[in-house]
């Protein structure tokens, strides 16, 4: 479980994530990171929150969002503000580290699904690209339906694949949440 304070890292990525607030400390209404993006890092896949808003601030280097159709590239002391169901990835548009705090509203289960994707990469339980295999994928996206889906098939058309993938991925063995094998620093 996430606490405040708490750094989980994505080796795939690039990504490391230090926890200012959770879904505990706001009562549900936020879940607040600072996350650093290593050089050529990005987040695995774009996507869509259909119930929250992400509010990015960068305070060092330079993040690069993609939002709907347009891209811009945000730099220190500029922020932007994704709405809910709105498709959207980032990635570091520089050569040096990019650091932005970001508030994501309401919290959902949002630490959830970030602790289970970390762990997995870090476990290297995922593609190049970050993701896990489909079966376990599935249990994971149906759990967090509500959190994060992509961007397209339609919703009804992903709920409905999940309904089965769900359920073979459970058959073999996957969780909805994962943690680390690898033993704590």
């Amino acid at each position: 479980m996430i606490r405040t304070g708490d750094t989980v890292e994505n080796p795939i990525t690039g990504e490391r994530i230090t926890f200012l607030a959770t879904s505990a400390d706001t009562n549900g209404d936020a879940v607040v990171i600072e996350t650093v993006v290593q050089p050529q890092g990005f987040v695995a896949a774009t996507h869509v929150h259909p119930f929250q808003s992400e509010r990015f601030a960068v305070a060092e280097g330079k993040l690069a969002l993609r939002v709907g159709g347009e891209t811009m590239t945000l730099g220190r002391d500029e922020s932007a503000i994704v709405e809910p169901g709105t498709p959207h990835r980032f990635w570091n548009a520089g050569a040096e580290e990019v650091r932005f705090v970001c508030e994501i509203r309401p919290a959902l289960r949002f630490e959830s699904l970030l602790e289970t994707m970390f762990a997995l990469a870090a476990d290297g339980k995922t593609t190049r690209r970050g993701m896990p295999n489909p079966l376990r994928l599935a249990v994971i996206a149906k759990a967090h339906f509500d959190t994060v889906r992509l961007p397209f098939p339609p919703a009804w058309l992903q709920k409905a694949g999940l309904v089965l993938g769900a359920s073979v991925g459970r058959l073999v063995g996957y969780g909805p949440t994962y943690a680390s094998e690898a033993p704590a620093r």
